[in-house]
């Protein structure tokens, strides 16, 4: 396991959960990550990716959500969390993100990598 796969288990830890509005999907647009969170990932072809990103969605977004709920990326995982990322719809988990661990990610977005899923 990498430096950067053990600060991703960190920060996955420690970014709160809560439920969304079932079928809603309106944070699930173009988005980056870190080269270590994409290669978790399923492979996409090139019209799979250019489909989405006409549609201004992700191309893990299926019919029944997110196809990669489990692995998805830790952008995805703060949306809601913090007042940076609000939920469009008001949800939110009973304790936001601690301001330490965001900045955290923060850092840790700057300091890697970062490609368009």
């Amino acid at each position: 396991m990498t430096i950067n796969s053990q600060k991703i288990s960190f920060f996955r830890r420690h970014i709160p959960a809560f439920a969304c509005i079932p079928g809603c999907h309106d944070c699930c647009g173009p988005v980056t990550t870190s080269t270590d969170e994409m290669a978790r990932l399923p492979l996409k072809s090139e019209e799979q990716h250019a489909a989405a990103l006409a549609d201004l969605s992700c191309p893990h977004l299926g019919q029944n959500g997110c196809e990669v709920y489990e692995e998805r990326p830790l952008i995805c995982r703060l949306f809601g969390t913090t007042p940076k990322l609000a939920c469009p719809h008001g949800r939110r988990p009973e304790t936001m993100i601690d301001p330490q661990m965001e900045i955290a990610i923060d850092r840790f977005f700057h300091s890697t990598r970062q490609v368009l899923v």
